[in-house]
């Protein structure tokens, strides 16, 4: 007795790490999971992330532009062991970002056949002043359109980011739902496959007993190779579905992936719809303006405005005017002998006859302008178009989903009444293939309409560049 318990006991645990084996050997991968692998690793997730890392070595270049130099400058002359002359000057220049230029330095020159208006003290010249544009370069110049236009292509860079991650997300989503609705699919046609069989067989029994006409056995052969070939078809259509999913998966370390065969999306049961959004629909309009790709027009109009007024800026005259005091270092101090009296200033003037470059690049950034502003009407009304279109389907989806639904469970309903019959022998196995079929079309109809409600639900954050929100 305790052996036959003992037996039973060992068959127990048995099958309990069977079944658990069983569960083990297939892997969910949920739609949330999936979008995550891929947000983390999928190259083009980097290579977005590369935009701004660009845009902030733009603007790092741009900050450039005015941080402070040093400079020196030797020039000496030799001939017959003479020094003819030896003029070194060096000193510091510190651009702003207002036009002006702050300048200090010191100045050593002699020679025997020195020019004179380069003869400084034995100790040299400490100078210090400014360089100030007054016509052309006061209020904008090249530098500070650069910086201002760097700043911009920063914000740009980050929607340029979401506009990439929400193209990326949508096309890796789609992959997701076409591979759901495919391995359902192949569910449905395995399960109508096993049903085929079991009745072939029991068809086949009862025309040996006379139960059944034997013209049965060739009907129900018949439906079981039917239903092979669904099989087969959804076989290959779940493999191409598993490829084009595999094509979004990457490790860490940029390796692409293939899907595992025991891998597998939740079966259609444990998926509800997603119902619509109302708060997309209230709020349609103001969310198609806040798309990325519509941001980097207005962006690229920002920088055509600054690009203009820097044009505007050059039909001005070049009037620049520099002031430096000089002072000679006494006992190493530069101040000691200064004077307001002591100075060098300079101013220079100039300005193209006919400015016919000036005007006409004027005329090309209004142009550029106008093209771009026309571009955005453009693409507004095609975002809209496309979102009011996928807002359309996904309210739609819902509705013929639950619709459906109930289609299916009264299919359901007609096959085990006409199964009723047939085994009363009051209807016929053409009639239950029939009934059978109907239900088999509905459960794959059924799971169309899901996936289509979960690309709807997709394409709408698409059309309006919330999918990396």
């Amino acid at each position: 007795m305790i052996r036959k318990y003992s037996t039973l006991l060992l068959l127990f645990f048995t099958c309990l790490v069977s079944l658990s084996f069983a569960q083990d050997s297939t892997n969910l991968l949920s739609f949330e999971a999936f979008l995550d692998l891929v947000k983390s690793n999928h190259p083009m997730a980097r290579q977005a992330n590369i935009q701004l890392e660009k845009a902030d070595a733009e603007l790092l270049g741009s900050r450039g532009s005015f941080d402070p130099k040093l400079y020196t400058k030797v020039n000496q002359k030799y001939f017959s062991d003479d020094q003819y002359f030896s003029l070194i000057n060096g000193g510091i220049v510190i651009p702003t970002n207002f036009g002006l230029k702050i300048k200090t330095g010191y100045e050593t020159n002699e020679g025997i056949y020195l020019d004179p208006s380069k003869t400084v003290p034995e100790a040299g010249l400490y100078y210090a002043g400014l360089s100030l544009s007054l016509g052309q370069g006061l209020l904008i110049d090249e530098r500070r359109a650069d910086l201002r236009k760097a700043k911009i292509y920063l914000e740009s860079s980050q929607q340029d980011q979401r506009a990439m991650m929400n193209n990326l997300i949508f096309d890796a989503s789609k992959a997701y739902w076409e591979w759901f609705q495919a391995y359902n699919n192949l569910d449905v046609y395995t399960n109508a496959l096993r049903l085929a069989k079991q009745r072939m067989t029991a068809v086949k029994s009862a025309a040996r007993f006379g139960d059944r006409p034997a013209v049965d056995t060739l009907e129900a052969g018949i439906q079981v190779q039917n239903r092979m070939l669904n099989v087969q078809q959804s076989e290959l259509d779940y493999i191409k579905a598993s490829a084009k999913l595999s094509v979004y998966l990457w490790d860490e370390n940029f390796i692409p992936l293939q899907l595992n065969t025991t891998t597998i999306p939740f079966k259609i049961a444990n998926v509800e719809p997603i119902p619509l959004d109302l708060n997309i629909v209230t709020n349609l309009d103001s969310l198609v303006l806040n798309h990325p790709e519509l941001r980097q027009y207005d962006f690229k109009i920002q920088q055509l405005e600054i690009d203009r007024r820097w044009k505007r800026e050059q039909l001005k005259p070049e009037v620049n005017i520099n002031y430096n005091p000089i002072s000679e270092p006494i006992n190493g101090n530069p101040f000691a002998e200064y004077s307001i009296n002591n100075y060098t200033w300079g101013m220079s003037v100039s300005m193209p006859l006919f400015l016919r470059k000036e005007r006409g690049g004027i005329q090309l950034m209004d142009l550029k302008i106008q093209e771009t502003e026309l571009t955005i009407n453009n693409k507004q009304a095609s975002l809209l178009y496309k979102a009011n279109a996928s807002i359309n389907d996904w309210n739609t989806s819902v509705q013929q989903y639950k619709l459906y639904q109930q289609t299916v469970k009264d299919y359901l309903r007609l096959l085990n009444a006409e199964k009723q019959l047939f085994d009363g022998g009051e209807s016929s196995l053409f009639m239950v293939n029939s009934r059978e079929l109907g239900y088999i079309n509905a459960q794959v109809k059924l799971i169309e309409l899901l996936a289509k409600n979960r690309k709807a639900d997709i394409a709408t954050l698409f059309s309006l560049g919330l999918l990396v929100n």
